[in-house]
């Protein structure tokens, strides 16, 4: 095969993970929303089998018993963990957490979405792998292509172990903020490392000061519009403990301040967009990728405002919960694409004013 030829795999290998990833981001919303994270007791195995079981009648008479005691043993792994970098505190809770002792009941929708959730995340981790590998026929001229590629090998890696941290303990909450954070993360290498292996043998020319700025300020407040939304997942997973997954009309109201954070920010947000979309339709031509990118934002902007609107007059339906959280990381990506590309308009037509 030759450079060429393995510089063009390359990029088709990380455009499909690409893909992967907003669909794994889409599917661990799901196991989210519907408490699914139980679902699979253990890992890599579910309840012991590849292939997880539909029916109670094929596990084994002390299943619940048998992955109680397995949890136990990973939160104390976590615990000691946490005593290396001085969480004392937080690791005696963890070790004195009786919730964990309650046994998860077998429940095959849960089980498969949970199992269906680790598929996607398995294909995503070896696509990820397989762009490491061909990111090294760009070794000589853009180095930097191969060390974020094989560093994101390693932050998955990472990520995974976090997750099953994160279903694992009931007490650390914030992990699920930190996981979703390294999600963004690896998503944003990746379209990184494909953007510049397309355009690293490109001169690269200077864009106009205000867009680009904007942009990186969109970026910005839709990531913590993301860590609010995440904190309020948060609220709203403790309040479903609460009540006991009843009255979910309440559970909104429920949350306290962290919502109306959330929601209030959300002005904001779609504030910044409609500046930026005055700026980037001022300065671009219409056919440009710019103006493309920024329209394909706008309307995820809205959509992302109905299935809130949704989530908050709608008792939080779970299909809402899901399609919030993937337009938020599509956001996020298709503002990070247009801030890439704003460094480089040489292909692009300015419109002159």
């Amino acid at each position: 095969m030759s450079i060429a030829t393995a510089k063009t795999k390359f990029q088709q290998i990380n455009l499909i993970t690409i893909v992967l990833l907003f669909v794994l981001i889409l599917a661990g919303g799901v196991v989210r929303s519907s408490g699914s994270g139980m679902g699979c007791p253990d890992w890599p195995k579910c309840f012991g089998r590849y292939i997880p079981p539909t029916d109670v009648n094929e596990l084994p008479k002390d299943y619940k018993q048998t992955y109680v005691a397995k949890r136990m043993k990973k939160n104390q792994r976590f615990a000691k963990t946490l005593d290396v970098f001085g969480y004392s505190d937080l690791a005696t809770r963890i070790r004195q957490d009786k919730s964990i002792l309650v046994p998860e009941e077998f429940n095959a929708t849960r089980t498969w979405t949970e199992y269906i959730n680790r598929l996607v995340g398995a294909l995503s981790g070896l696509f990820l792998l397989l762009s490491a590998v061909y990111a090294f026929n760009y070794w000589k001229q853009a180095t930097r292509i191969p060390v974020l590629s094989v560093a994101n090998v390693i932050l998955v890696g990472f990520q995974a172990w976090l997750g099953s941290i994160v279903v694992s303990t009931n007490l650390v909450a914030w992990i699920v903020t930190v996981h979703m954070i390294l999600a963004l993360v690896i998503l944003a290498i990746t379209i990184y490392t494909y953007y510049y292996s397309k355009v690293q043998s490109k001169p690269a020319i200077e864009n106009k000061l205000i867009p680009r700025l904007l942009t990186i300020l969109a970026v910005l407040l839709s990531t913590v519009q993301i860590v609010f939304g995440t904190e309020v997942r948060e609220k709203i997973d403790a309040v479903a403990t609460q009540y006991q997954d009843q009255s979910r009309g309440n559970w909104v109201n429920a949350t306290g301040n962290i919502f109306t954070h959330h929601r209030d920010f959300a002005l904001l947000v779609v504030l910044a967009n409609v500046i930026l979309f005055y700026f980037i339709r001022k300065s671009f031509n219409p056919h440009s990728i710019h103006q493309q990118l920024m329209s394909f934002v706008f309307l995820l902007i809205m959509l992302q405002v109905g299935t809130g609107i949704a989530l908050s007059y709608a008792a939080l339906p779970p299909i809402a919960q899901g399609a919030h959280i993937i337009l938020a990381s599509l956001i996020f990506g298709a503002q990070f694409y247009l801030l890439l590309n704003l460094g480089r308009t040489a292909n692009y037509t300015e419109v002159r004013r």
